[in-house]
């Protein structure tokens, strides 16, 4: 596919930061940072979008889908790094959201030749995931314009998936082909098309809300604490506790054997503490309130005895 790259925004030259080479340390992350705060303003200017896009992923959960990211290059790992961060932060299976890379996992760590250029990889990709209408695609490219995840989005919104087209550049060649479109317009780049500055911030920044209020609005947080995490060093343990604590005001000793109970499970500790119940009826209670943690602990409390007889 050809393309004039000086027509996309992503591409055309910074005219406040031509001098950079001549610039001190100083001066130039002073404009590096003046640059970052353009990054704020175009994602705010696109935050109802966001929102549309955030509510066709927690349906989609909701049904048991998946969500995919898909791109290439720096797009491309912004989607792994935001899929790999699920498990741990939010205990969910690795399947529930995946990030797939043009030219494979190889291309994680060094560029693979013509892999973003091969419009009918994209497509073979997510037939290899063995996507269905459940699920939901997030197609991530800097420019816009990138063949692979094009092909992608096609084939997705072909077999029914939700899909979603996230760029940096306006009237991006992506956009018509998803369900929800997104540009962020960072602007040029401090370095002349450079988008793992900029773009890659902003794209970052959607990809944190993308998953962070789907969970959220899934069950996985009390307040704003991380509930739901998979406690799996000495840090994570201790943050489970001292959560433990600052939510039902027990002691250390109390809310280590509670987690000891529950196999380091957060959620049904709280329920535990805070209606004093057993771990059976916690689970229970929280199975009944699909997740939803302040709700569980009512219905501990309310229900305590007839969630046993239900089981």
């Amino acid at each position: 596919m050809k393309v004039n790259l000086s027509e996309l925004t992503t591409e055309q030259i910074n005219e406040g930061t031509q001098n950079l080479d001549k610039l001190s340390t100083l001066e130039v992350i002073q404009l590096m940072n003046e640059e970052d705060n353009k990054v704020i303003e175009a994602v705010h200017a696109v935050l109802p979008n966001v929102a549309k896009a955030i509510d066709a992923i927690h349906l989609a959960f909701k049904k048991g889908g998946r969500l995919f990211y898909i791109g290439a290059g720096t797009s491309g790992r912004l989607g792994i790094l935001d899929a790999a961060e699920c498990p741990p932060t939010f205990y969910t299976a690795p399947e529930m959201v995946q990030g797939i890379m043009a030219g494979g996992n190889q291309a994680v760590f060094s560029a693979v030749e013509g892999a973003e250029d091969d419009h009918e990889a994209g497509k073979k990709d997510l037939m290899d995931k063995g996507i269905t209408n459940n699920d939901v695609v997030v197609g991530v490219a800097a420019s816009g314009r990138t063949p692979y995840v094009m092909g992608a989005l096609l084939y997705a919104k072909k077999i029914g998936a939700a899909t979603i087209a996230l760029s940096c550049n306006k009237n991006a060649k992506i956009s018509p082909l998803a369900d929800y479109a997104i540009e962020a317009i960072v602007g040029p780049e401090v370095l002349t098309g450079s988008t793992r500055l900029k773009a890659a911030t902003a794209q970052k920044i959607i990809l944190n809300m993308f998953s962070t209020v789907s969970m959220v609005k899934l069950g996985k947080t009390y307040g704003n604490l991380m509930v739901d995490l998979h406690p799996s060093n000495e840090k994570l343990v201790e943050r489970a506790r001292n959560m433990l604590m600052t939510i039902t005001g027990k002691s250390y000793e109390e809310a280590t054997q509670a987690l000891n109970q529950t196999n380091l499970k957060v959620k049904p500790a709280i329920v535990m503490l805070q209606a004093d119940v057993s771990y059976e009826t916690a689970k229970l209670a929280i199975e009944k309130s699909n997740g939803f943690v302040h709700e569980a602990v009512l219905i501990a409390l309310r229900d305590n005895s007839s969630l046993l007889k239900e089981k």
